[in-house]
Order: C-alpha cells, then sequence, then structure tokens
C-alpha cells in the first residue's frame, strides 16, 4: 500500500526517458504569455498589487544592499514556486514541489551563490557574523561551530520545508480519499466537506511556502553584506 501511495509522487510516466509528470512546471510558460497581449483585467491588477507589495517587502529587507531590480530575483522566485504549488492542486496533475530534487536545485544554487559572494567581497563581515555580539570569549569556539553549522544546513531546510509541507498535504488527502469505497452515504458526505476544507488549507499552504521560501531566502542574502 504504501509503495502504491507514494507512487504518485514519482515521476515515472516517461516517453524517450523524459519524464511527463514534470511537464507540469512548465505549463505556465505557455499561459503567462497570454496576459501581456489583453486589455488588464481584475487578476492582472490583482497580480500587480501582489508584486507591488512583494517588492516593497523585500526592498525592506535587503536595506543597504537594496539597487534597483534586485528584488526581482526574489519576486520571480515567489511566482514560481507558487505557480508549481498551485498547479499540483489539479488532479492527475503532478507537484515537482514536492520533490527534494526540485526544491533544493532552488534553495542551492541560491545558497551558494550568496556564500561566495560574501566571503569574496565581505570576508571580514562575514568572519564576524560567525560570533554573535556579546558572546563570552570562552563560548567563541562553540559559537562559531554552532553558527558554521547552522549556515550549512541552510538550503537543506529551505528545501525539506518545502517539499514536506506540500507532500504531507497530498498525503493526507490521498490517504481520506482511499476510504471513501469503504463508508457509507452519510460518511461520504462528511469526507467530501471534509476534502474540500483540506483543499482550501493546502491552496493556503501553497501560497504560504512559496512566501516563505522567497522571505528566507531575502534575508540569507541580505546577511552576507
Amino acid at each position: 500500500m504504501m509503495t502504491n501511495l507514494f507512487s504518485t509522487f514519482d515521476p515515472s510516466t516517461n516517453i524517450l526517458n523524459l519524464s511527463l509528470n514534470w511537464m507540469s512546471t512548465f505549463i505556465g510558460l505557455l499561459m503567462i504569455p497570454m496576459s501581456f497581449w489583453m486589455i488588464p483585467s481584475r487578476f492582472t491588477m490583482i497580480w500587480i498589487n501582489m508584486i507591488i507589495t512583494l517588492h516593497k517587502e523585500f526592498k525592506t529587507l535587503l536595506g543597504s544592499f537594496n539597487h534597483k531590480g534586485s528584488t526581482f530575483i526574489f519576486i520571480s522566485l515567489f511566482s514560481f514556486i507558487l505557480f508549481n504549488n498551485f498547479m499540483g492542486l489539479f488532479p492527475y496533475i503532478y507537484t515537482s514541489s514536492s520533490h527534494m530534487s526540485m526544491t533544493l536545485s532552488l534553495a542551492l544554487p541560491l545558497w551558494l551563490s550568496f556564500m561566495i559572494f560574501g566571503w569574496i567581497n565581505h570576508t571580514q563581515h562575514m568572519f564576524a557574523h560567525l560570533v554573535p555580539q556579546g558572546t563570552p570569549p570562552i563560548l567563541m569556539p562553540f559559537m562559531v561551530c554552532i553558527e558554521t553549522i547552522s549556515n550549512m544546513i541552510r538550503p537543506g531546510t529551505l528545501a525539506v520545508r518545502l517539499a514536506a509541507n506540500m507532500i504531507a498535504g497530498h498525503l493526507l488527502l490521498t490517504l481520506l480519499g482511499n476510504t471513501g469505497p469503504m463508508l457509507n452515504s452519510m460518511l461520504i458526505s462528511i469526507l467530501i466537506i471534509v476534502q474540500l476544507l483540506l483543499l482550501t488549507l493546502e491552496f493556503a499552504v501553497s501560497i504560504i511556502q512559496s512566501y516563505v521560501f522567497a522571505i528566507l531566502s531575502t534575508l540569507y542574502s541580505s546577511e552576507v553584506i
């Protein structure tokens, strides 16, 4: 049963050794350009207002390092993860953000680029950041070890947080859905209501997790300056 359950997250469908399940990541590229050829609709205005709000927030978090266009990478990251999370809520569409290979490929290069930039251009600041201000001299070696480990696991925590949250909701929906054939009509009605509530919760989680991923990436970038 567990093999069948987790096989829903396994990209096994392929043609010429190319996985078709990962095509859900690129479906949005076919839809997004259409909005640029239409008269601005309510959806477009909502999206623009959301981007402006994110731009202001990321601009505040980046602080003195904020340059023109520096927030666009994080807005693009938020939009990309949000779209992939949202697409996974549709039936028979593979949730690419539930796989570590997807989330880690987003988090690791981003974190690595921040670290390389910080150690090359602001080496003294990076060393100073390993010891929090006011630390007693006897605890400094331990604080350096703790700060180094906490810094190195950041891409892992980013990737695991996103993948685990997406998997957990989908697993719960799948487990509840598998109990449907064994229930009577009264319990099935309750099950459908619970499934709809969980789907609404998953919709909120898909937005929150993409926002958290982008915010934490912004905070990590602001620390290397």
